[in-house]
């Protein structure tokens, strides 16, 4: 007869980079439940609406994640913009997506590293952070931070990239491909990943959309869902395809995300290519009045920012829905049935990110 126990599995852990903990309930060496507790790192940004104007709270909203910490201000800043019925210049159209996307990149290196150190590969876990570092660059000069950006502003954007600097960018992420591909051809070929991740933590289109799965979760499982081809900023002008895979496995949603990298660096490419030339932001005047919810495509999945305004310079209400918490239910569906030497590669799979679900 089976042994039943529960092992709790975080929320310190060697392979998990963030504070989630999970109770295992086991049979044996497999995983028949799984209870997730989130909340050690709960900051309660959203609650500064009441010390911090709307313009001011660009800098908190971005805070909410180092890692997606531009789309979470562009995110805002757009929300504001409906709310006040403000169309921000082209070009600052075009930046804002330049900088998402090469948010996306650096992102899914960061993920590929951590995937491939959960595995024990080291060597790819140095390499494709030391690709990511290459993006990081680019920010800082672009932008100034490696991190936290703060060239969000409600109208547009604070700062330009020059005709020079862009053509260097072209030449440096053409580069930065053709390092990627070989990369990820070690990486998807290897018999190891093969074989843990082929046929494992399957989850269906059915349950993907019942769960209400995000991101590249969602079209591992073969569902054909970017916000990107809604056309929020200029992505109407913008040739590219939503990446899905059918299998709906953990092989399926890596797959996924290392195919988006190069589609990422081909939007990257034609933003360079078509960058428009206008004014960088618009003026604003009064305060907004009224509410909105933004919905836009971040690294890990749709994201929601709702404002409610009040016609004062201080809002009634910021609430932001991050792509993880969408992801925490379908994950623990695909627990059930793993093995628990398996269990951080599941964790991986759907790319948490604690911070952001938290705030």
């Amino acid at each position: 007869m089976a042994k039943k126990s529960v092992i709790p599995f975080g929320p310190q852990h060697p392979v998990l980079p963030e504070p989630i903990q999970l109770d295992l309930v086991l049979e044996d060496e497999t995983v028949v439940d799984a209870i997730p507790s989130i909340g050690f790192i709960h900051r309660g940004l959203e609650s500064l609406v009441t010390k911090k104007d709307f313009n001011e709270m660009v800098y908190v909203v971005e805070r909410t994640c180092g890692i997606c910490s531009f789309m979470h201000g562009m995110g805002y800043c757009e929300a504001v913009e409906h709310v006040m019925n403000i169309d921000i210049p082209v070009r600052a159209k075009y930046l804002r997506m330049l900088w998402a996307e090469m948010s996306r990149v650096h992102s899914h290196l960061l993920w590929l590293g951590l995937y491939a150190d959960a595995f024990g590969f080291e060597a790819l876990f140095y390499q494709s952070w030391r690709y990511r570092e290459k993006v990081l660059d680019m920010f800082e000069k672009s932008t100034g931070g490696r991190c936290i950006f703060s060239v969000n502003k409600v109208g547009g954007v604070l700062k330009d990239i020059s005709t020079d600097m862009l053509a260097s960018f072209k030449t440096r992420f053409a580069d930065l491909e053709k390092d990627v591909r070989v990369l990820a051809k070690t990486f998807l070929n290897d018999l190891t990943v093969n074989k843990r991740l082929r046929g494992t933590g399957i989850l269906t289109k059915e349950k993907a959309l019942e769960m209400g799965a995000v991101g590249p979760f969602l079209r591992g499982s073969g569902v054909h869902l970017d916000l990107r081809e809604s056309g929020y900023l200029a992505y109407r002008d913008i040739d590219f395809e939503v990446i899905t895979a059918e299998e709906g496995d953990n092989y399926a949603r890596t797959k996924v995300r290392i195919e988006e990298i190069f589609q990422s660096l081909s939007i990257i490419r034609q933003c360079i290519e078509k960058m428009p030339d206008s004014p960088l932001s618009v003026p604003v005047k009064g305060n907004p009045d009224g509410e909105y919810a933004m919905r836009l495509e971040q690294p890990r999945g749709e994201a929601v920012y709702y404002v409610k305004a009040n016609g004062t310079k201080y809002l009634d209400r910021v609430r932001l829905r991050t792509p993880t918490f969408a992801n925490i239910a379908p994950m623990v569906s695909i627990l059930k049935g793993a093995k628990l030497a398996d269990v951080p590669l599941y964790v991986h799979s759907i790319d948490p990110c604690i911070s952001c679900t938290e705030r």
